[in-house]
């Protein structure tokens, strides 16, 4: 299969080539009030992959430029608006760009995760973005931890190497994360599977708030990440960078170093990151054997050509995360297998013990855009393979090994008279088995197609998109005896769905803009919801699945409320979810099952089933900056979600708090120094009174944090330190969504629960290379 679709490629890119001119493209970059150059400004076309630096002359020029086609170009440089405009090469061949100085560019950012690239304001879709600046500032153990700083977005965690990401609410295989292009396809379901991606390869990042089934099919009811590589660097040009954490709690080490070049329109990257933590403390103690082991390593090679882009990634990712299942002894300390006290020289051993997770992720995705006469074609091609190892020795308990081949391809006409329109087919086929002597989840394969039309018009201070998505899906499990006793029975389902969205932008004036969107999408059970019937290790409990679970449906609306002035910048987005047959696990009268483990001794085990019954969550998520001075910003934001299950009118599982997330930046001019800051900030998080009946209540709590940092030149180098602490004030609290809090380690003692990490001071290092 992947031999015929790089043939296919091959085909693509020998007809583009054969078709197609290219031209070069200047310009200059300039203050629209002085009139004087802006050197270091960049700028973008996200739809061809590439970038430009403007020189000390604010110049700037691209050498390989198709002479056909609109394209959206956008400018940036600190301290100015974002400046985005749409571009006819064949028309223009050389421009002037005058930018506006502005205290707040947070707004004007392209985004690129929708069905055709716009500015923030002209998109109707709530969107919220993590730029790479951010993410080195902001010390964070995992790729998700970082995503989790958004408004919006929460995360589901076990202890410091494991997050799953939460959008308002929706968790799980409600959530897409988007890669190199595809759909990051892993063992989603599980509570303690984390996202196979190194968090230090992505540029940008973009969270989609809300349903986006539209454009990536099942399973995004609750939203996107997208997860965007770096852009490519101009024609000879070689360029790389070394970065470096070191955090006090955990002694979590992170290193990574990345390579890229372009000759003549051939580009390449390549980068590997190594971490390594041992386990993490709370204000009381250490947790034994928390720490972790991850390498990734990544390749990128390609065209950039007149004809458009063609690029291949190659990845492989490893992390092995260390488990503890909590035994005290009469003193309150914990104690190994053998009943000795767990030592602090333990505690700090970067070695591994039993039990724990190794989990590997192999892909290779193809990402290419194709340019036509009347349009152009984007193709991204994919294959997976997730391995994931349960180990409570040497030998596995529990091994998954799931393979996933993805196509997904976008024919966009081209545009007349401000309308726009995209046909779209995307598919995919997985195949899972186990290969260990425990059972959780069946043999299964799964295969998807779905066909979308999107249309959008733009006027000048308006614009707006429908679209109509049809899905099919089939899921097939297989069966197994052990023993002479079935242990899974064979199913096979189908589900289809027809999907929608409608969403539409005003631009007041230049000051206040709104934004709507109507949605529908769909999510067919997984096989893990349909086939369980075991031990779920990592969780401590028995799971058991049903196969004759409907397919979930949603249908939201969102509406949000954008005033910007020179000073201010505020953003008030409302929604409301409506679900039928949302799926979720419960535990019925305290059902529990006994269970033989290796040893031959009897457990007894909570029980836990799937059901899905009717739902509703809906809620608020707002931002508000403040920059009364260009070197004074005070930044905002609120988030809170409402979710009920309407047949028995109780909570939802796994909700957040609600939280109020404050900070005071200053960025001081100093002699010497560059970009340089200091950050202040509370985060606030409420009680969760509101929880289904196998978790407890979880009482409010406020985090101090703050950070500093600034880039200095040694000699034509530029150097980056920061530091940034959390929990300053060593505060003992449980989130809501850590897996670790009372009511979810030990089912005997539902007051037992492990604090969350204490005082964090984290020293970064990052230094660009120009070579």
């Amino acid at each position: 299969m992947k031999r015929i679709l790089y043939v296919l490629i091959g085909l693509f890119i020998g007809f583009s080539n054969a078709h197609a001119a290219d031209i070069i493209f200047t310009g200059k970059v300039i203050d629209a009030k002085t009139k004087e150059p802006l050197p270091g400004a960049t700028i973008t076309i996200q739809d061809l992959k590439i970038s430009a630096v403007a020189d000390i002359n604010g110049k700037f020029s691209f050498n390989r430029i198709p002479d056909k086609g609109k394209f959206l170009v956008q400018i940036s440089y600190l301290g100015y608006k974002y400046q985005n405009q749409t571009i006819d090469f064949a028309i223009t061949k050389n421009i002037i760009f005058e930018l506006q100085p502005s205290l707040i560019e947070a707004n004007e950012v392209v985004v690129t995760g929708t069905v055709t690239g716009a500015d923030n304001k002209k998109n109707s879709t709530s969107v919220g973005v993590l730029s790479k600046d951010e993410m080195l500032d902001r010390a964070s153990s995992n790729l998700i931890d970082a995503v989790s700083k958004v408004a919006g977005v929460n995360q589901i965690t076990t202890g410091q190497a494991i997050s799953k990401p939460v959008i308002r609410g929706l968790s799980f295989n409600r959530i897409v994360t988007i890669n190199n292009g595809i759909k990051q396809q892993g063992q989603q379901w599980g509570d303690e599977h984390g996202i196979e991606i190194d968090q230090y390869s992505a540029d940008r990042i973009e969270v989609l708030r809300g349903a986006a089934s539209l454009l990536y099919g099942a399973d995004a009811l609750g939203g996107v990440i997208n997860i965007l590589e770096p852009l490519t660097v101009p024609e000879g040009t070689l360029k790389g960078e070394v970065l470096s954490n070191y955090s006090t709690n955990g002694g979590l080490s992170a290193n990574s170093a990345m390579l890229t070049g372009n000759s003549d329109g051939f580009v390449w990257r390549a980068r590997g990151t190594y971490k390594n933590a041992f386990s993490f403390k709370t204000p009381d103690y250490y947790y034994p054997n928390s720490g972790f082991i991850e390498n990734s390593y990544g390749a990128m090679f390609g065209l950039n050509k007149a004809w458009g882009y063609s690029h291949v990634n190659v990845s492989y990712f490893n992390n092995k995360i260390g488990f503890y299942d909590p035994v005290l002894d009469g003193n309150g300390k914990f104690v190994d297998d053998n009943g000795d006290v767990i030592t602090d020289a333990q505690d700090k051993s970067r070695t591994l013990q039993f039990p724990n997770q190794d989990i590997s992720h192999f892909k290779i995705a193809s990402n290419s855009n194709f340019l036509f006469d009347k349009g152009n074609l984007k193709l991204d091609l994919g294959f997976q393979n997730n391995v994931r190892k349960e180990l409570e020795s040497a030998v596995p308990s529990l091994f998954f090994d799931l393979s996933t081949y993805t196509l997904d391809a976008k024919y966009y006409i081209e545009q007349k008279n401000g309308w726009q329109s995209v046909f779209g087919l995307s598919t995919d086929y997985a195949h899972s088995q186990n290969k260990a002597q425990e059972f959780l989840v069946p043999d299964y394969n799964y295969f998807g197609i779905g066909a979308f039309y999107y249309v959008k018009k733009d006027w000048e201070n308006s614009s707006f998109n429908a679209g109509l998505r049809l899905d099919y899906r089939n899921n097939q499990g297989k069966d197994l005896f052990l023993n002479g006793a079935s242990k899974f029975m064979a199913f096979k389902t189908n589900y289809s769905n027809l999907s929608g969205a409608a969403g539409y932008t005003h631009q007041f004036n230049e000051r206040f803009n709104f934004k709507a969107n109507l949605s529908s999408g769909f999510r067919a059970p997984n096989p893990a919801e349909q086939g369980s019937n075991g031990v779920h290790e990592g969780t401590f409990r028995y799971e058991v699945g049903t196969n004759d679970l409907k397919a979930e449906r949603s249908y939201q609306a969102d509406a949000t409320f954008g005033y910007a002035t020179e000073y201010f910048d505020v953003n008030l987005s409302v929604y409301n979810n409506y679900m039928t047959n949302y799926i979720y696990l419960a535990q019925n009268n305290k059902e529990t099952i006994d269970v033989e483990d290796e040893q031959g001794q009897i457990e007894t085990l909570p029980l836990f089933r799937y059901k899905q019954d009717n739902a509703d969550l809906y809620g608020t998520d707002v931002s508000l900056i403040f920059h009364p001075t260009s070197f004074f910003h005070f930044e905002n934001t609120f988030s809170y979600v409402h979710a009920e299950n309407l047949a028995l009118n109780k909570p939802l599982p796994f909700i957040p708090a609600a939280s109020l997330r404050n900070e005071i930046r200053i960025e001081p001019k100093i002699k010497g120094l560059k970009s340089s800051y200091f950050s202040l900030g509370l985060d606030n998080y409420f009680a969760q009174n509101r929880v289904d009946n196998f978790e407890t209540i979880t009482s409010g709590y406020s985090l101090l944090r703050a950070g500093i940092g600034a880039s200095f030149n040694l000699g034509k180098q530029i150097i980056r330190f920061n530091i940034s602490g959390n929990n300053l004030l060593d505060k003992k609290y449980y989130d809501h969504l850590s897996r670790f809090k009372p009511g979810r380690l030990d089912e005997a003692d539902p007051n037992f629960g492990i604090y969350n990490q204490g005082r964090n001071i984290t020293f970064g290092f990052y230094l660009p290379l120009s070579l």
